[in-house]
């Protein structure tokens, strides 16, 4: 169909050119949603045909609707030119498509934000601190805002309006006001980003970060390999004078970073990541995935570090569980019963049964140690439990005085005095056993009391 020309597509194609250079949009999406406008205006008259498309000339940008007749298999049959008159097209149709081409203006600068960070996950932004919450913190990226929930920041980490900030983009949300970016100041991933921006080496591949280990807002350990032998994965990170951490330290406000070299060999690995501790052994035990490291007696606290800090990070970074033991420990475990297990006999009781065949233990016999015996509660000898029945006698007496007596009182005076008396003669027997015996010396008397004891 030969196109016909139409007033005001000077104006058109004008408008259309200064929208799509405003708002960073290609002519020929503009086209398609102007289109769109044209249809959806068209299909509100009442004469309007049920199928229909519009054409639009981009040399003249000439609007057309093309009318069509379709069979039941959706066929077109034929077409043709059902262009509303000139009134209809300058105000009928002026207002419809004023208002979609804004909403499709909108929807479409809405895709292009997203498609802009969709992929770019996992990367790191810098932004302005513009709003600061006790839920979140916004964050100006440009043409977007960025959310920054608290539960990805660092705790105590306080931010200033205003204030340049790098972040994780760990998720972009598809939403009807545009995408969500949510970042973060916590994830292990932001001291990857950040080592790229400062070590040439990582941003070219030659040193490799292979394990990360993080508890934000105090300490971070990293493992790094070089693929070239001639270039130090650690110097590289570390820099001159310490100028490439530190950078990494003063964007993470003070938060301390190990850099370890990494191993390949699991004991090497486990030793490295200890550091600054001197490791003296690395034991492992594959199949629970444990590793029993022996350091100097004087080396325990720094390994384990404050808290259980140094040790727990070195088990994430590794990925064995670590067990720290100086050699005094060692020594100790080894000379006892290092090695065997507890048994659950019929009765309920543990006992812990020697690997050597050795004859089993109790519990109290095993945390005794080797060549000692458990405390056992003291038992009497001799006539001392003559007291105690004659004290459980006169309660007996004082029972029967309250049962059976109409006025008790005077029994029960009788049987207390009696109570008391036993008791008392208790006490004596005590003190007599105890006194030196006659013609003794002092010396002896001491000896006797010494060993008794």
């Amino acid at each position: 169909m030969k196109p016909k020309d139409a007033s005001g597509s000077d104006e058109i194609r004008q408008a259309l050119e200064a929208v799509a250079q405003a708002k960073s949009i290609s002519t020929d999406m503009l086209l398609e949603a102007l289109a769109q406008a044209m249809l959806a205006a068209y299909k509100r008259l009442p004469e309007a045909e049920e199928f229909a498309r519009v054409e639009i000339y981009p040399d003249t940008f000439e609007i057309r609707i093309i009318a069509q007749e379709l069979d039941e298999d959706f066929n077109v049959l034929r077409e043709w030119d059902d262009t509303p008159n000139e009134t209809f097209m300058q105000r009928v149709m002026a207002q419809t498509v004023k208002q979609v081409m804004s909403q499709r203006i909108r929807e479409v600068e809405r895709d292009q934000k997203y498609e802009d960070y969709a992929g770019r996950e996992g990367s790191i932004v810098t932004g302005i601190v513009q709003q600061v919450d006790q839920r979140f913190t916004l964050l100006d990226l440009g043409k977007v805002e960025a959310l920054l929930p608290s539960a990805e920041q660092v705790p105590h980490e306080r931010f200033e309006r205003n204030a340049r900030l790098k972040a994780y983009i760990v998720e972009v949300r598809k939403t009807t006001k545009g995408p969500q970016i949510v970042v973060s100041r916590t994830h292990p991933g932001l001291i990857l980003r950040l080592f790229e921006l400062e070590v040439p080496e990582i941003a070219n591949g030659i040193v490799e970060i292979r394990a990360c280990a993080r508890e934000p807002g105090h300490r971070t350990k990293i493992a790094v390999y070089s693929n070239d032998q001639n270039v130090d994965p650690v110097g590289s990170c570390v820099g001159a004078r310490g100028a490439r951490v530190r950078m990494v330290t003063n964007e993470l406000r003070g938060e301390k970073v190990d850099i370890v070299p990494f191993s390949d060999d699991p004991g090497e690995f486990v030793m490295r990541a200890l550091q600054p501790a001197k490791v003296k052994e690395v034991r492992l035990d594959d199949e629970l995935g444990v590793a029993t490291v022996i350091v100097n007696d004087y080396q325990l606290s720094l390994a384990i570090g404050r808290e259980g800090q140094n040790a727990r990070l070195a088990g994430r970074l590794t990925g064995w569980e670590i067990q720290i033991k100086s050699e005094a420990q060692l020594a100790e475990e080894e000379a006892g019963y290092a090695e065997g297990e507890w048994v659950e006999r019929e009765g309920g009781e543990m006992v812990w049964v020697p690997a050597d065949g050795s004859e089993a233990m109790s519990m109290e016999q095993y945390y005794a140690g080797p060549g000692e015996t458990p405390d056992e509660p003291a038992t009497s000898t001799g006539d001392s439990d003559a007291p105690v029945a004659e004290a459980d006698e006169a309660m007996a007496k004082i029972d029967a005085a309250i049962t059976d007596d109409d006025d008790p009182v005077p029994a029960i005076d009788a049987a207390i005095v009696e109570a008391d008396a036993a008791t008392t003669d208790d006490s004596e027997t005590v003190a007599s056993e105890t006194a030196a015996p006659e013609g003794a010396s002092p010396d002896q008397v001491d000896t006797d009391q010494g060993s008794g004891s």
